[in-house]
């Protein structure tokens, strides 16, 4: 005789055998665990059977969007599975993401060899994949007219500060108001003809970076013996020694310094302690420029706060500031927005704290390095003009962004018809240039993954191609030698009476370097020279 209880689990087992035959069809499409995965949608190329001198094959006309058989122990979908961990980490990449991206990246060159790849991501997105130098330089030299940085249809949203920095205003409005932010920020010249006060507050704020405390295990009784001298033979020689004890410099510190001079650059030194509109423009880029619901509301408070106040500080600002050469800048056409571009170069120099702790992190993995950088920093210390060069340094911080720049991935997007390698692709296709494989790339880049600054002494290795920690062409940031300098400042003000004598994370000195770098795990032990 069956129970309720029986009963209730038949009912159970029937509903589990429902459940999982309306799932077998879908099941019986994935391989079994430990089977190769099934080849996924890849490179919209015409087959190499298919191929005739002279035939231009469109996307659209391809017989076969999919991809060949993959080669040994290589699969389309790991290939591509890679690509999407490379994109999800454009924000922070996370250890072991960039260099399964690069793994996917080197399969995909070894299946088809340098020819564009048109992949698929897992999340549906499709992008047409730039894996040769040629590519590479036709990318950077193609106009905003044919690459830009938006899809076309941004072009019609209803915010047309948006559209403006996204290149979808008119070409000879866009090109003037790029034209005066060079000269504002004096594109192309190694020192900034307002370098004397530029570099005044990079030194006076980078006792921020270097100050001295005492430890944890310093109580304050012996603190105060160490300052006051009151206790005698091995007692005051012991506080003496933790109070003295080496500082530690971390994200949070460098970020602190490097605010507070970024806003004295641009806005001048009344903003220096203005920590509410750094926290104004945080909020704003966390938003990413598409808050929803509530945030909308928010956003738009943090954007007209932030703005106001810069409008304050940029009506009393003198012309040794950015705000200032901008706002009195011969401007006929009124297509600069002091204000606006303010704003953006604030943003901009967020990325500055990363660069130098990653370069000090470096250098102290090479005293080699370090005691010549130091050396370096000693001697144009009292130099004029020139201080600001620094060259061995400067190729330091380059080196630094070439093994981990800002940026690791450029994507622009079609706004015609192109044709790269005899394919056709229609306007609105992604066109990815993973600039962070190509620098670090084995095969074609020497002593890929080792720290070598010497390599930009060559005249030439700013104009390699496959090295854009700043890009190239029209869309070369304007501000590199700017931020160059700065950075190398920074650099130099420490090392110039301090020694990076402990790092954490520890790196290998002559082994492969890690493919990242998360600043927010770095720090370094500063001990007096």
């Amino acid at each position: 005789m069956r129970t309720v209880q029986g009963a209730a689990l038949d009912g159970l087992r029937a509903r589990v055998r429902a459940l999982a035959a309306r799932r077998r069809p879908e099941r019986a499409r994935r391989p079994a665990r430990g089977a190769a995965p099934l080849a996924d949608r890849g490179p919209a190329v015409p087959r190499p059977d298919a191929e005739t001198p002279g035939r231009r094959t469109s996307v659209k006309e391809s017989p076969r969007y999919g991809a060949p058989a993959p080669a040994p122990g290589t699969t389309a979908r790991a290939a591509l599975a890679g690509l999407g961990v490379l994109l999800r980490g454009l924000a922070r990449p996370r250890p072991g993401e960039v260099r399964t991206s690069a793994a996917a990246l080197r399969a995909l060159r070894a299946r088809h060899g340098d020819a564009p790849a048109l992949v698929r991501t897992r999340s549906g997105r499709t992008l047409l994949v730039l894996l040769d130098p040629q590519d590479l330089r036709r990318f950077y030299a193609e106009p905003v007219s044919v690459l830009a940085t938006a899809p076309p249809d941004k072009c019609r949203g209803p915010n047309p500060e948006e559209a403006a920095d996204s290149g979808c205003s008119r070409g000879e409005l866009r090109a003037e108001r790029s034209r005066i932010s060079a000269e504002v920020l004096a594109a192309g010249l190694p020192v900034h003809p307002c370098s004397g006060p530029f570099l005044a507050a990079l030194a006076e704020e980078a006792r921020h970076l270097t100050a001295f405390a005492a430890t944890p295990a310093a109580t304050p009784a012996a603190t105060h013996a160490a300052v006051t001298g009151t206790v005698s033979g091995v007692a005051a020689g012991t506080a003496a020694r933790i109070f003295t004890a080496a500082s530690t410099l971390d994200l949070a510190r460098a970020r602190y310094a490097v605010r507070r001079a970024a806003r004295r650059i641009v806005l001048g030194d009344a903003a220096a302690a203005d920590e509410e509109l750094t926290g104004w423009l945080t909020q704003l880029r966390a938003e990413g420029g598409s808050p929803r619901g509530g945030r909308v509301r928010a956003a738009r408070s943090a954007h007209d706060k932030a703005r106001a106040r810069i409008e304050e500080y940029a009506a009393r600002a003198d012309g040794d500031t950015l705000v200032g050469r901008a706002a009195r800048h011969a401007d006929p056409t009124g297509t600069l927005d002091p204000v606006g571009q303010a704003q953006l170069w604030l943003l901009a120099m967020d990325a500055v704290p990363d660069t130098l702790l990653r370069t000090l992190l470096l250098l102290g993995a090479h005293p080699a390095e370090q005691d010549l950088a130091a050396a370096e920093a000693a001697a144009q210390a009292a130099v004029g003009a020139d201080r600001g060069e620094l060259p061995r340094l400067r190729a330091c911080v380059r080196e630094s962004l070439r093994l981990y720049p800002v940026v690791p991935d450029l994507i622009r997007v079609t706004r015609t018809e192109t044709e790269w390698r005899g394919v056709r692709y229609p306007a609105g296709t992604s066109v990815l240039v993973p600039a962070a494989f190509h620098q670090r790339d084995p095969e074609r880049v020497p002593a890929a993954h080792v720290f070598v600054p010497g390599r930009w002494k060559n005249p030439g290795a700013d104009q390699d191609i496959r090295m854009a920690p700043f890009s190239h062409g029209g869309g070369r940031c304007p501000g590199d030698q700017l931020g160059l300098m700065a950075t190398a400042a920074l650099c130099a003000e420490v090392l110039r009476g301090h020694r990076v004598a402990g790092t954490r994370p520890v790196l290998d000195p002559v082994g492969p370097l890690p493919t990242t770098l998360d600043p927010q795990g770095i720090r370094l032990t500063l001990t007096r020279r």
